[in-house]
């Protein structure tokens, strides 16, 4: 069986930046506050209305495409990974294939938030390994800004979270010990409702009650302790366990790539599995957390960058809502 990896990278995110202290004038916060709880110093978000999700998620393809060397038409599927979908439905994937201008190809969409790339990594994956597909486009894309309570009641949440895309053509490896080596998928339900957004909902009449409106459930709550803690642990463990897989250790990693909840979590993780600094990558100050974009937005980066190299290994993790966390390793 054939590996697949990486063959070209995008991102894209929208010019309209916020600050901490654009924050503080509308909420009871400052920029000092923000900081030191989360390491976010500012954020990206649309302009309401002149944008989607799906048009920043073609922005970061077109790139990755170019990268990777192929064409649109080259496509085989489309794997599309968000929590802020342009409509109810259809999902977005369908959008972006025809932004695209792709052939008539499978539009998959995925709604595992934070940890939503690498488990559309892992899809690409086992399609590109089994034969099934040639070429895979992998997105994260989220508008979360339009999507957020910007006052008092929603600033633990509010000052998190931004806006972008990023992108992977997932293919077949040129060499049987370079590409993605392993994936790791994992979910507990029953942490659900410690990140999570009740509103609207599908078994009430209308799906948005008066009472829904007036306490807030159609914005994003979150129990920032419980998530804290579970996160740091979850990530040790899922990025041990995909080195063990592959006989390998911690020292063998070039360059850990985490979802970008949290400075504070993300320096907790490179502690607890015992990785300096230089070795995780960290781009959450000048974009926040970007769910499931945060991952292909900084390992785009990081290529540009030239932090990563042919022959590096790369480690990418993710927690999130659900809870569900997950993990690749990539020799690239």
């Amino acid at each position: 069986m054939r590996r697949s990896r990486i063959l070209g990278l995008g991102h894209y995110v929208p010019e309209r930046v916020v600050t901490n202290d654009d924050l503080a004038a509308l909420m009871d916060t400052n920029d000092a506050w923000i900081r030191e709880r989360s390491g976010i110093r500012e954020r990206r978000h649309i302009t309401p209305g002149s944008i989607t999700c799906s048009e920043m998620g073609a922005r970061a393809s077109r790139q990755a495409l170019t990268a990777a060397g192929i064409e649109a038409g080259q496509v085989d599927l489309i794997i599309f990974a968000t929590l802020s979908p342009d409509y109810f439905f259809p999902g977005n994937g369908v959008f972006l294939q025809e932004l695209l201008g792709c052939d008539t190809v499978g539009a998959l969409d995925v709604r595992n938030q934070c940890t939503g790339f690498v488990y559309g990594l892992a899809v690409a994956d086992q399609f590109v390994r089994t034969g099934m597909h040639e070429h895979v486009l992998v997105v994260g894309a989220e508008i979360q800004s339009t999507g957020i309570e910007m006052a008092d009641r929603g600033r633990d949440v509010a000052v998190l979270f931004g806006d972008g895309a990023g992108a992977a053509v997932v293919g077949p490896s040129d060499a049987p010990d370079r590409g993605v080596l392993d994936t790791r998928l994992h979910s507990e339900g029953r942490h659900a409702k410690e990140l999570w957004l009740e509103a609207p909902c599908s078994y009430i009449e209308n799906r948005l009650d008066p009472a829904m409106l007036g306490d807030g459930r159609w914005y994003p709550k979150m129990r920032g302790r419980a998530v804290f803690k579970h996160a740091v642990t979850r990530f040790g463990e899922v990025i041990g366990e995909g080195l063990a897989a592959c006989d390998l250790k911690v020292e063998n990693i070039d360059l850990l790539v985490p979802h970008q909840a949290n400075q504070r979590i993300t320096e907790a993780v490179g502690k607890t599995v015992g990785l300096p600094p230089e070795k995780v990558y960290s781009n959450i100050e000048r974009y926040g957390n970007t769910t499931a974009a945060s991952i292909p937005i900084a390992l785009s980066e990081a290529m540009a960058e030239g932090r990563i190299t042919d022959g590096d290994l790369v480690v990418l993790a993710a927690f999130g809502s659900g809870f569900t966390w997950a993990s690749a390793v990539i020799r690239w």
